[in-house]
């Protein structure tokens, strides 16, 4: 029984056409160079229809477009031609690739659609991110960067489970890395600066100075990872300004509203709100604890090790504000960890838009001195 007809990849049945097969033979001859005739490739095309009769020609359905190539690579490898094989296989994912560009292009309008409707899962896939124009604008961009992670970047195995459903990846929609920590005692330093064209500040001098660069330090980096941008030793590094400013708890709070504020504005793409990462030290660690601190960019007499009750003001303060939350009671959303060892920590992220969740976990000591030097409990 011969075969009638072939299911195209949009699922359409159209009648076989032999000559088809032999022209692609013939022109991946072609491409190598290879020197063989029309006839060749048309004696190759009869013997891979003869196959495909072999194999489909009692079946139910006709063959698939992508089962009458695979055959037609398996005749060319057989048959004693595999550079023509290897170049018939490299026009295939050739076409396969115009013909996502193509699908990109049809999908367009759907996209909208999908976004406006909220019928895709991952307009809501960040909950720092809210339905509004910016956010129409960062799903459209981030729908084209997940295709090239997923077809330029990431094997086939694991584009293929990721559409399936086997494992989710997510925030395929940036082409950077995750998450990033800095060094805030390098801002210290050094200032708020760096970018060519850009403004830059003198280090501070002050915590409410210190605190605003910060801010504006997240803000510019915050772009260049998908998920948070963090910093650790929070507490220790910043405790000292506040008794070289002389402020007094209500002054201590008042700062670190500002930047609580500040820091949950929607100024990332997307109309997001900035998702960051702040590791407080609740006691001065070993390797602070002896460095003199940084006030205006210069080493000072004093160490940090001489801070702890500021350090504990700052963490209270930062507390009280975060269970105050803003105007409506609303807190950003956090979590935090503690460990209760002799090497104490909590870190803490932050990003508008949630709900607050105060629960604390646990973690043991190692836990917490693999988070100081660079590992993140979470995620």
């Amino acid at each position: 029984m011969g075969i009638d007809q072939v299911i195209k990849r949009d699922g359409r049945r159209v009648p076989f056409d032999r000559k088809r097969i032999e022209n692609a033979i013939y022109a991946a001859a072609r491409a190598v160079g290879n020197g063989e005739s029309r006839q060749w490739a048309e004696t190759l095309s009869w013997a891979v229809t003869g196959i495909l009769e072999e194999r489909f020609g009692r079946e139910e359905r006709p063959p698939h477009v992508e089962e009458i190539q695979d055959i037609v690579e398996e005749v060319l490898i057989k048959s004693g031609h595999p550079q023509i094989a290897k170049a018939y296989i490299l026009y295939r994912q050739k076409r396969a690739e115009a013909r996502a560009a193509e699908q990109m292009l049809l999908d367009t309008t759907k996209l909208v659609d999908d976004y406006l409707d909220q019928t895709d899962w991952r307009v809501s896939e960040n909950s720092n991110m809210n339905y509004s124009l910016q956010g129409l604008n960062f799903y459209l961009a981030s729908s084209i960067a997940a295709r090239y992670w997923l077809h330029k970047i990431y094997p086939p195995e694991v584009q293929k489970a990721h559409i399936e459903g086997d494992l989710h990846i997510h925030d395929l929609g940036m082409l950077s890395s995750y998450c990033a920590g800095w060094d805030l005692q390098d801002l210290l330093i050094r200032g708020f600066g760096g970018v060519p064209a850009k403004i830059e500040s003198r280090p501070p001098r002050h915590l409410r100075t210190a605190l605003g660069q910060l801010v504006n330090f997240f803000y510019t980096l915050q772009g260049e990872v998908a998920g948070a941008v963090a910093v650790s030793n929070f507490d220790t590094l910043l405790a000292p300004f506040i008794r070289y400013d002389r402020l007094d708890e209500a002054g201590v709070r008042q700062a670190v509203q500002e930047f609580v504020y500040n820091i949950n504005v929607p100024t990332r793409v997307g109309f997001q709100t900035p998702f960051t990462n702040l590791t407080m030290d609740l006691t001065p660690p070993s390797t602070l604890r002896d460095q003199p601190v940084i006030i205006g960019g210069k080493p000072q007499e004093a160490t940090y090790g001489e801070f702890q009750p500021e350090m504990d003001l700052l963490n209270r303060a930062f507390a009280e504000i975060m269970l105050a939350g803003d105007a409506r009671g609303r807190a950003p959303y956090h979590r935090g960890c503690r460990t209760d060892g002799h090497r104490g920590v909590a870190c803490i992220e932050i990003f508008g838009g949630g709900r607050p969740d105060l629960s604390a976990g646990s973690v043991d000591s190692e836990a917490a001195d693999n988070h100081r030097h660079g590992v993140r409990l979470f995620h």
